[in-house]
């Protein structure tokens, strides 16, 4: 029962810490898409949530198989999350302003399958290095961790888009220039934690 707690308590530790920059991200979709229906926000929260229990589940499989190349790869990780969420939210933002000048078309509706799939990457790659943190756990353990991770993913996820959606009602059609600001900022934020901590 104690080992049961602690992997319960670990898995919604680490979903908490790691669902931030989802939750962030889920922000910024709602702020762009104020009219989102619950079968979209689920499905956003979904993509979110499948991303941050994967990532580390990968983790813990490269830890157990190829330890030695996936700590090479680490130090990619920000730059990756850097490029990635500044490539879609700096497309959203410059969108927003063609837009509110009068100089663009103005597109109606949130992101598109490809974009949400680029943030799910984009905010769950850090989560790779978790396969360190769950290391010792055997696989099925390693599975209900990540499960959890994924479960309190998709809650986070889902009041951020629900934040983002109240916001975006009220400020109309600036909603896009402040959600790809979110967007580049937690790029940055990623990048600078990984780099320097």
């Amino acid at each position: 029962m104690g080992d049961t707690a602690v992997l319960i308590g670990t898995g919604l530790f680490l979903g908490l810490g790691l669902a931030m920059d989802a939750f962030s991200v889920s922000l910024a979709n709602g702020l762009a898409e104020p009219r989102m229906k619950i079968v979209r926000m689920c499905g956003v929260a979904g993509i979110f949530s499948v991303f941050q229990a994967l990532m580390p589940l990968i983790g813990w499989i490269c830890v157990h198989t190829m330890a030695q190349k996936f700590e090479a790869f680490a130090p990619l990780i920000p730059w990756i999350a850097l490029a990635l969420l500044g490539y879609i939210g700096g497309k959203m933002l410059w969108e927003g302003i063609r837009c509110h000048s009068g100089a663009g078309e103005c597109r109606v509706g949130g992101a598109t399958l490809t974009a949400l799939l680029v943030q799910g990457l984009a905010t769950s790659i850090d989560a790779l290095t978790v396969g360190f943190t769950i290391a010792n756990y055997t696989f099925l353990p390693a599975l209900l961790c990540t499960l959890i991770i994924g479960i309190v993913t998709f809650l986070v996820c889902f009041v951020g888009i629900e934040l983002g959606k109240r916001f975006g009602l009220a400020l109309s059609g600036k909603a896009s220039i402040f959600g790809g600001a979110i967007l580049i900022v937690i790029g940055l934020v990623i990048f600078f934690r990984g780099i320097f901590l």
